[in-house]
């Protein structure tokens, strides 16, 4: 086995792993952690039989849409990635142009409220939640086109209501947090 072939299986097995640890990557962000050019690891990929990002995201997010229950499909913002009901969630959220402000390229901050909220309802275990409060803090302008992860997680479950913290990331940088006091309604038919 020649050098430059062995060198080649080590990168490989590096980017099996990457992706499977963090299915999210670019190939331009795999690219700076391996210490290669995107061409090479779009080959490597290739090679491999590893799907480009945005497939990935959305197998992934195709079944975890199945396990939410406080919103439809069709209500739900974003991509969302991870669920584990009344413990965490992540989602993905693509921004466009249509999203700005008309006269600069920052994301109204409607988009990021209704995202983290949409995340936060979709961890919830119940069939209809609804937000009672919600403490919010816009820490660093959204452009368009930017991709952004938000991050919920349960802090506290009592009785109907659920805290839950979100947080939206735009790489590595936290561009928003939210407290979210969600409260779940009882159905048409239930009783006390």
């Amino acid at each position: 086995m020649t050098k430059a072939t062995k060198k080649k299986m080590i990168r490989q097995k590096n980017l099996d792993m990457i992706v499977n640890e963090q299915p999210f990557l670019t190939d331009e962000q795999i690219s700076q952690k391996l210490d290669v050019s995107v061409p090479t690891v779009r080959l490597d990929r290739m090679e491999l039989g590893i799907k480009e990002m945005r497939e990935r995201v959305k197998d992934v997010a195709t079944k975890t849409k199945e396990k939410v229950k406080a919103l439809s499909k069709k209500d739900i913002i974003g991509q969302l990635l991870n669920v584990e009901l009344n413990k965490k969630g992540m989602a993905l959220f693509e921004t466009t142009s249509e999203m700005t402000f008309n006269n600069s390229d920052i994301v109204s901050g409607q988009y990021l409220y209704s995202f983290a909220e949409s995340t936060a309802l979709s961890i919830i275990d119940s069939e209809v939640a609804l937000v009672g409060v919600a403490n919010i803090k816009y820490k660093i302008p959204v452009k368009a086109n930017d991709s952004i992860i938000s991050r919920a997680e349960v802090k506290k479950i009592r009785m109907n209501n659920f805290i839950v913290w979100v947080t939206i990331f735009r790489e590595e940088t936290e561009v928003f947090r939210g407290k979210f006091i969600l409260v779940a309604a009882k159905q048409k038919g239930e009783t006390n």
